[in-house]
C-alpha cells in the first residue's frame, strides 16, 4: 500500500494566497459582511445570511488539493469524483492539471491503470469501502480529505452494524456521501441499511414497522436503497438513525420522531431503548447556514432570495427550499444564471428542475436576500451580486464609496 495523508502536506502557508486569489477575493462580499451583512446600492437593499459559503470541511479539502499540487507539480494527480459540489471549483482544479476518475468530469482513466507514482485525492464526501480498498491495492499515494462530520456519521453506522442494528439513513442514495456511508455496513456480515429520502418514504417504513406488510412490495419501493437480502420484518426490529450531513435538519428531526413513534407503537415504550438509537449527525456548518438564513427570513421582509451554489449541491438546494417558504427564491450556480433583468435560469427548489423564469426582477425598491451553499466560494457569490447590479443599471463605482 502507498502512503496515506489525512492532514495535508504541511504547506498551508505556501498556498494561502493562491487560494485567496482563486476563491475568496470579492470586494462586494467583503463590503456587505463588514457593513453588518447589509448594503444599500441604488434602489436595492442587499441582506446577506451571516453564515454562508465555504465551510471548514470544504476549505480544508480545497486547501489539501492545492497543497498536493504545490508539493508534487510533476506527478499525475487524480480526484476520485467531484471534490465538492461546485462546478467552478472542480473546473479550476482541472485547469491546474488535476484529473477525475469518475463522474461527469471523468478523464477515462481506470483505477486498475493507476501507478504507485500517481496521487489520488479522496473528496470531502469520502468514497465507498470497496473503492478505497481498490485504491490502496494500487499502491499510489492517497490524500484523504473526507470531512470530519462525515467520518462521525460513519462511526455511528459502523457501530450499528457491529451490534446488529440496521442503519436507517436519511439521505439521497445516489449522493456520493450516502453511498460511502452505507458502504460502512459491509465491514460486518450482519450489516444492514435502509436509505429514506424524505418524510413520504418514512411513512412507508413506519407503516411496515407498525403493521407489517408485503415484503416484495416494500423492497420494490426501496429498490437500490436497501442492503442485500434485506428483510423488513427482521431488519426493522432494531434500527439506528443517521443522516447525510447536508440534509434539512428539520426534516431529519421529523423523520426521527416518526420512526421512534412507530417503534413505540409496535414494541412499547419499555422496549424502545433496545430497538431505537438516534444521533444528530447534521454537520454544524449545514445547520449554521440553515439557521442564519432562517433568522434573516424571519427578521427581514424580503422581495426575493438568491441562493448561490452548484445545482447538485444538497445543502444549497435545502437553503433554496427554506427561502421559498418566505419569498420567491432563485438557486443559481453562478452569474450566468442572471440572464437579464427579465430572465433568470435557476433550479426550482420544489421540483428540482432547471427552469427559466421571466419578470423575476421587478422595478422599484427591492429587498434581496443572499446566501450560498457550503461549497460556494465568495468570489462566485460576488460575481452574482455584481451581475445583479449590472442588469439593474447600478454602477460598481458605488462600491468604491466608504461603507456606511
Amino acid at each position: 500500500m502507498g502512503e496515506l495523508y489525512r492532514k495535508g502536506f504541511g504547506n498551508k502557508a505556501a498556498v494561502r494566497q493562491k487560494l485567496a486569489d482563486d476563491f475568496h477575493h470579492s470586494d462586494v462580499v467583503r463590503r456587505i459582511k463588514t457593513n453588518d451583512f447589509r448594503l444599500e446600492l441604488g434602489d436595492l437593499s442587499l441582506h446577506m445570511a451571516r453564515e454562508m459559503g465555504f465551510c471548514y470541511g470544504v476549505e480544508r479539502t480545497v486547501q489539501y488539493a492545492y497543497e498536493t499540487l504545490q508539493v508534487h507539480p510533476d506527478r499525475h494527480i487524480y480526484i476520485t469524483d467531484e471534490i465538492i459540489h461546485n462546478p467552478q471549483v472542480n473546473e479550476k482544479l482541472i485547469e491546474l492539471g488535476m484529473k477525475f476518475l469518475y463522474g461527469r468530469y471523468s478523464c477515462g482513466k481506470k483505477v486498475e491503470e493507476l501507478q504507485p507514482s500517481d496521487i489520488v485525492l479522496i473528496p470531502a464526501f469520502g468514497v465507498p469501502v470497496a473503492d478505497m480498498a481498490k485504491l490502496k491495492d494500487r499502491g499510489c499515494i492517497l490524500v484523504d480529505t473526507t470531512c470530519g462530520s462525515v467520518l462521525t456519521v460513519w462511526k455511528n453506522v459502523e457501530r450499528y452494524s457491529r451490534e446488529g442494528v440496521t442503519a436507517v439513513v436519511h439521505g439521497k442514495y445516489t449522493h456520493e456521501e450516502t453511498r460511502a456511508t452505507i458502504s460502512q455496513v459491509t465491514k460486518y456480515p450482519q450489516g444492514k441499511y435502509l436509505v429514506v429520502r424524505d418524510i413520504p418514504e418514512t411513512h412507508v417504513v413506519c407503516e411496515y414497522i407498525r403493521k407489517g406488510g408485503d415484503r416484495e412490495t416494500f423492497l420494490a419501493h426501496f429498490t437500490n436503497s436497501v442492503s442485500k437480502d434485506f428483510n423488513p420484518e427482521r431488519d426493522l426490529a432494531r434500527i439506528g438513525l443517521a443522516n447525510q450531513t447536508t440534509m434539512m435538519s428539520s426534516e431529519s428531526l421529523e423523520i426521527q420522531k416518526l420512526l421512534r413513534q412507530a417503534m413505540v407503537d409496535r414494541y412499547g415504550e419499555a422496549e424502545i431503548s433496545k430497538r431505537f438509537i438516534a444521533f444528530d449527525t447534521i454537520c454544524s456548518a449545514t445547520q449554521d447556514r440553515q439557521d442564519t438564513l432562517n433568522a434573516l427570513l424571519r427578521s427581514t421582509k424580503l422581495d426575493l432570495v438568491l441562493v448561490v451554489g452548484g445545482f447538485n449541491s444538497s445543502n444549497t438546494g435545502h437553503l433554496a427550499e427554506l427561502g421559498s417558504e418566505y419569498a420567491p427564491t432563485y438557486h443559481v450556480e453562478n452569474e450566468q444564471g442572471l440572464v437579464s433583468a427579465d430572465e433568470i435560469r435557476y433550479r426550482d427548489p420544489k421540483s428540482g428542475s432547471i427552469v427559466t423564469a421571466h419578470g423575476w426582477l421587478s422595478q422599484g425598491n427591492l429587498s434581496i436576500g443572499v446566501t450560498a451553499g457550503a461549497s460556494t466560494p465568495d468570489n462566485i457569490v460576488g460575481r452574482v451580486i455584481e451581475r445583479l447590479l449590472e442588469i439593474r443599471g447600478i454602477s460598481l463605482d458605488a462600491l468604491a464609496q466608504p461603507a456606511a
